[in-house]
């Protein structure tokens, strides 16, 4: 495997240029598919190195279930610094699983209890809940999930305002958010080095649902005015489960792009562009780190067929 197996754990940092310009060059739609399925690959390869390490780090430990044959030396050549590699890398891994189960309990906890909440509402898209603290969020479920909100957000907005607040909320379900942020808070669990992508998509799915209410709308300037006052008025939300109307932010670079022109609609950047640049990096960054995982699990694989007696 050689230094092969290390690779896809230091090579998410060439996704970080991508990380900051996507979510300012790109349309939202498009930087958040981008992020995602970039933080998802290296983070699946990063974990796959992880637990390859963690194989050969487990075969030295005395009283392993693990064949005899495993500990051998034609195995243990196999990987880089493999005393101190391999055994770093089962309290890695077992840190991993704890940080990604945590992040599924939470997100399942949340959810349950937003759905307590609602018991004895009537089934419908929209549940208004009549509580002066203001705030609004998607609620992802059977069907196309609900729109939560109260009335202390309502009554501090404008007629045309809620209007913009009710669309932003339907695209977080229309255009299942949720699942954007659930991913990459698993990713960034998954390898540290992601966290900068966690962040820009957190930022890039609030933008999404801005423009789509903004063309639900017809009106940027309303939206903008309605992200404004509802961030007033709400209490700040650190890592939120559940897409919200006032957070995650920074709101204020929310309200400049609305207040700008519309992103245009790209597929790919182009490569003579600063985020074109970026992008093809972390691409290239993302296969060699697929590449490298990949054999060093063919050729852990093939050494320990050796290894092992027939």
């Amino acid at each position: 495997m050689g230094v092969f197996v290390l690779l896809p754990l230091v090579l998410p940092l060439t996704a970080w240029p991508v990380a900051r310009l996507a979510e300012q060059r790109l349309h939202p739609r498009a930087a958040t598919w981008l992020l995602t399925v970039t933080a998802c690959a290296l983070a699946l390869c990063s974990t796959l190195c992880l637990t390859l390490l963690m194989v050969v780090g487990t075969a030295q430990l005395p009283g392993n279930p693990l064949p005899d044959a495993w500990s051998d030396d034609e195995v243990r050549e196999a990987v880089p610094y493999d005393e101190a590699a391999g055994q770093a890398a089962i309290p890695a891994l077992l840190a991993v699983l704890a940080g990604c189960s945590r992040v599924l309990w939470r997100h399942l906890r949340v959810r349950r209890h937003a759905e307590r909440g609602l018991a004895g509402l009537p089934r419908r898209t929209v549940a208004v809940l009549p509580d002066p603290e203001p705030y609004a969020y998607a609620l992802p479920g059977r069907g196309r999930g609900r729109v939560v909100v109260s009335t202390g957000m309502l009554t501090r907005l404008a007629a045309r305002e809620r209007r913009a607040l009710f669309a932003h909320e339907r695209a977080h379900l229309a255009g299942g958010h949720h699942r954007f942020l659930l991913l990459v808070q698993l990713a960034a669990r998954a390898n540290p080095f992601l966290r900068p992508l966690r962040t820009a998509v957190s930022y890039t799915v609030e933008r999404w649902a801005d423009e789509e209410a903004a063309g639900v709308v017809r009106s940027r300037q309303t939206v903008a005015r309605a992200i404004g006052k509802a961030a007033l008025v709400s209490r700040p939300q650190l890592d939120p489960v559940l897409a919200g109307f006032a957070a995650p932010g920074p709101v204020p670079r929310r309200v400049a792009a609305l207040l700008g022109p519309a992103p245009a609609v790209h597929v790919w950047p182009s490569l003579f562009t600063a985020v074109g640049v970026a992008a093809w990096t972390a691409a290239a960054g993302t296969m060699i780190s697929a590449l490298s995982s990949a054999n060093s699990a063919v050729t852990l694989f093939l050494v320990l067929k050796a290894a092992t007696p027939l």
